[in-house]
């Protein structure tokens, strides 16, 4: 009805049923939402999957485990990834997991698959390092991008989850810089704006700001 293309999915399991469980069962629930997703990607017309690997859970699911397992869960996707011509997309979240950008590239190549690939989170990553430093690392393993500030003084001040609590452009990413970046590597894929939304001019204020974003 309005237009709008659907570029990719997100797996709506992947926090619960994750691909780093202890329980054999509950990863194999996680595969099965995954493949699902794979499906349902190519339904609405997209290229993507956006998938959690897994979590560290301390005292229950080690850094090791986490590599291990969700590498073995994911490899059970790809046949299906393949055939649907869908790639599954790791996001870099706040899971205690690929801490670096290196790390995250040996990950994604050990698959050795065109269908594993890096959905690169540009205000997840400020409080681990700079965007501008992984997505030079990470290169052409970035399929897709999520865009959203992020603020240092008020995740010191008010609290880890707080220093998402600012608009674009006026956080602590260095635009120029994170533009600068992609345009090394030459990326053009989906850059989505993952903030809260709201009416008309709520959505024109955003397109405005990702516009300013994308000319710096």
């Amino acid at each position: 009805e309005t237009g709008l293309p659907i570029h990719g999915v997100v797996d709506s399991v992947h926090w619960n049923d994750t691909l780093s469980h202890p329980d054999a069962a509950v990863r194999a629930k996680g595969v099965k939402a995954l493949e699902q997703a794979l499906r349902d990607s190519k339904a609405y017309g997209g290229s993507t999957v956006l998938l959690v690997a897994g979590k560290v859970e301390r005292g229950r699911v080690s850094y090791a485990d986490v590599y291990k397992r969700s590498q073995e869960e994911i490899r059970k996707a790809l046949p299906l990834a393949g055939e649907l011509n869908i790639k599954i997309a790791i996001e870099n979240v706040w899971n205690d997991f690929l801490l670096s950008p290196i790390e995250e590239a040996r990950y994604i190549d050990e698959f050795e698959s065109p269908y594993v690939g890096a959905y690169f989170d540009v205000g997840n990553v400020m409080r681990y390092g700079y965007p501008e430093d992984w997505i030079r690392v990470l290169g052409k393993r970035i399929l897709k991008v999520d865009i959203k500030e992020f603020s240092l003084k008020k995740m010191r001040e008010e609290g880890l989850g707080k220093g998402f609590g600012v608009e674009l452009l006026e956080g602590d990413n260095d635009w120029h810089a994170v533009m600068a970046a992609f345009r090394e590597i030459g990326y053009h894929g989906w850059a989505t704006a993952e903030i809260p939304g709201g009416g008309r001019e709520r959505l024109q204020k955003i397109a405005l700001l990702m516009d300013k974003i994308f000319a710096s």
